[in-house]
């Protein structure tokens, strides 16, 4: 069996005019009668060739039950660690428990309703589930917007993006339910449930009901942490030469290490950031990371 099915190396969906069968789908459920040859290369199992949204309106997504955090085994597919899909390599968490990452989201929808998930579940676009590179399958997340405070509980159950810069993959009623639809990506905190600790130690952060953050989210792109000063300022004096946009170099101690963050920003929206980390690769630079401020 393929170790990933289902979210393997697709961008953003965005959304589309076309739904390529989409809006056959009835809220609630996968389609019926997909027959998912696994056993194909990742590119042919598919019967549409680019991914796209359904016809008519989105679904009344409060109307939806958010899954409710349970201890479930791990699944016997999709938790291989390391692997490595377009020459990255990930290391599965042994759990959610801890975990609490800022970066960019997408979220995916028609092309993959219906098929099978890493963990060979059938993907339904029409509940809150999420595709992670480095969560365990299954576990439990919340994932809250940091442009408007709008959060869901999603189940974690397939691998992606396999994009740079994005850390997590939503369903289609997911983006809706926190707004990352019709954008097609958002700014996101995401934080891991435990579903075994008690609740007053576990719990996540409650939904922020304000849509005007204080302080709104900022994207940054980090090239690179170094021990040794001249390092960075090497690396962030090429980076000045590129006049991508402004670059600092900035102190902080991680591990009880003191190390010099090269930051790029901030940018003015994910397409930038997009953009910019492409050049910055063409540099001969690490890949940057996305940091959210």
């Amino acid at each position: 069996m393929l170790l990933l099915v289902g979210c393997g190396g697709r961008r953003s969906t965005r959304p589309s005019s076309s739904s390529a069968g989409g809006g056959s789908y009835g809220y609630g459920s996968a389609s019926g009668g997909v027959y998912d040859d696994t056993s194909k290369p990742q590119g042919s199992r598919y019967r549409d060739g680019s991914d796209s949204i359904p016809n008519g309106p989105p679904p009344d997504v409060d109307s939806l039950p958010e899954p409710v955090p349970k201890v479930e085994p791990h699944s016997l597919y999709g938790n291989k660690s390391p692997y490595t899909v377009l020459g990255h390599t990930y290391t599965v968490l042994p759990s959610a428990s801890g975990y609490d990452e800022r970066g960019i989201a997408s979220f995916y929808g028609s092309k993959f309703h219906g098929y099978k998930t890493s963990n060979l579940e059938d993907y339904d676009m029409y509940k809150f589930t999420a595709a992670s590179t480095v969560l365990p399958l299954p576990s439990y997340a919340r994932v809250t917007n940091l442009q408007n405070g709008k959060s869901v509980i999603v189940r974690v159950n397939d691998r992606g993006p396999f994009h740079a810069d994005r850390i997590i993959d939503l369903s289609y009623a997911a983006a809706v339910k926190i707004g990352v639809w019709p954008k097609g990506t958002g700014l996101v905190e995401v934080q891991g449930i435990d579903p075994s600790a008690p609740p007053a130690a576990e719990a996540p952060s409650p939904p922020i009901v304000s849509a005007t953050p204080a302080h709104p989210p900022t994207i940054y792109l980090q090239v690179g942490a170094f021990s040794d000063p001249a390092n960075a300022e090497r690396v962030a004096a090429q980076l000045r030469v590129a006049n991508f946009a402004p670059v600092q170099v900035s102190d902080a101690t991680i591990g009880g290490r003191l190390v010099h963050r090269v930051r790029v920003g901030p940018l003015s929206d994910v397409d930038s950031a997009d953009q910019v980390s492409a050049k910055i690769e063409q540099m001969g630079l690490p890949q940057p990371q996305v940091a959210i401020d």
